[in-house]
């Protein structure tokens, strides 16, 4: 026992100072080549890509870092590979057979592997074509919520629940972005018939103006909300449309504290928000 220890000892010791040395540098060098090029790749990506004409500061940030994130988690993948190749290569396995079965795996499933291929294209092309990033706002087809992730196979979002959602690209048909350069209030208000139409319009739009010049909303705010049209003649009620601009993910915020401001102001200026009525009539009954 005593010899098959000492074997071992004197057989590790020697191994220790050649192999395993190297497999520490290799360890050291790779993490250190992950942290250059992970610099370099963000400088030139900031560098590199041009700015567009309707982008904000903002935006373009955005864009930048969504295009860092996947930049550089390729190059994280591919160097943890390269570097368990060259230690398993260090600790005497032979990596060919590993690489030749690697590529017979690959080739058995290889119909599989044609969706991960198409949701890697049509990644590829969403990151080129800007179609929506990290922190923005989309739908996809019912799914939507906060972009928290993008890779080249998949986009994850978390939906107003707090529900994550893990998309592959190749099962998006059509996006809508809800938060790109700017953002709108939309917003449809009933008033009664009888209510005076200039009377709602100037407090409307005043309310608008109060609220676009609040310390704690106008850097939120691009454009006052403020009466736009008549929007409809509905059964119990005359609908206005407010319209105003905003920045990317405020609008919920903004319309919220302006309906508020609305309800203050209507039941200030005695202007009726009505709601449906109904009338029932109950036939009289007939005397015995």
């Amino acid at each position: 026992m005593k010899e098959q220890i000492l074997n071992l000892t004197e057989n590790f010791y020697p191994w220790l100072l050649s192999h395993g040395i190297r497999i520490v540098v290799i360890i050291i060098g790779f993490y250190f080549l992950y942290r250059i090029l992970k610099k370099v790749i963000k400088k030139t990506v900031r560098t590199v890509i041009p700015s567009r004409k309707y982008d904000s500061k903002t935006a373009e940030t955005k864009r930048e870092d969504t295009l860092i994130r996947i930049l550089t988690g390729i190059i994280k993948i591919t160097s943890i590979i390269v570097a368990a190749l060259m230690i398993l290569s260090e600790m005497g396995l032979k990596i060919g057979p590993i690489l030749a079965g690697a590529g017979i795996v690959g080739l058995a499933v290889g119909f599989g592997g044609q969706y991960l291929i198409r949701d890697i294209i049509t990644g590829l092309f969403i990151i080129i074509e800007n179609q929506y990033r990290v922190g923005d706002v989309v739908d996809f087809d019912g799914s939507g919520g906060f972009v928290e992730d993008i890779s080249l196979r998949m986009t994850t979002l978390r939906d107003m629940d707090g529900t994550v959602h893990h998309i592959p690209h190749g099962e998006i048909k059509k996006v809508s972005n809800l938060s790109k350069n700017f953002s709108r209030v939309n917003l449809n208000i009933g008033v009664a018939y009888d209510s005076n139409l200039e009377h709602v319009i100037s407090v409307v739009n005043q309310t608008g103006k109060e609220l676009a010049e609040d310390a704690l909303w106008k850097d939120s705010i691009t454009k006052a909300p403020a009466f736009l049209r008549i929007d409809d003649f509905a059964d119990s009620a005359i609908i206005i449309k407010i319209f105003g601009e905003t920045l990317p993910i405020k609008q919920w915020e903004v319309t919220g504290e302006l309906r508020k401001r609305i309800k203050i102001a209507f039941d200030k200026e005695g202007i009726e928000i009505p709601f449906p009525q109904i009338v029932m009539h109950q036939p009289k009954q007939k005397e015995c």
